[in-house]
């Protein structure tokens, strides 16, 4: 249990039990079931992509053409900008 300020007031036994059964006959308050959390739930991991551990991060000047370029496509363009690159090491080496 959360360390709780000194001055909170916790409900006894009998006041939480008539609170959940009040909160149980509101027909626009009831609990979810399983098969509606796995409906809520994200269907997308959330913050930044796991890496493959083979990138090192680098200064680099490119032209504002390259630049304003891959911007424009939107979030992600640092990504898509090393496969463009990538694609073309492999096609040369």
């Amino acid at each position: 249990m959360p360390k709780l300020k000194p001055d909170t007031l916790l409900p006894t036994a009998q006041e939480d039990a008539a609170i959940t059964a009040a909160a149980m006959a509101d027909p626009d308050a009831q609990p979810l079931t399983d098969a509606q959390w796995r409906q809520v739930a994200p269907l997308v991991r959330r913050g930044r992509p796991v890496g493959s551990g083979k990138k090192a991060q680098v200064t680099l000047r490119l032209d504002t053409e390259v630049l304003d370029y891959f911007r424009a496509t939107g979030a992600g363009w640092q990504t898509r900008a090393n496969d463009v690159l990538l694609k073309w090491v492999r096609g040369h080496a």
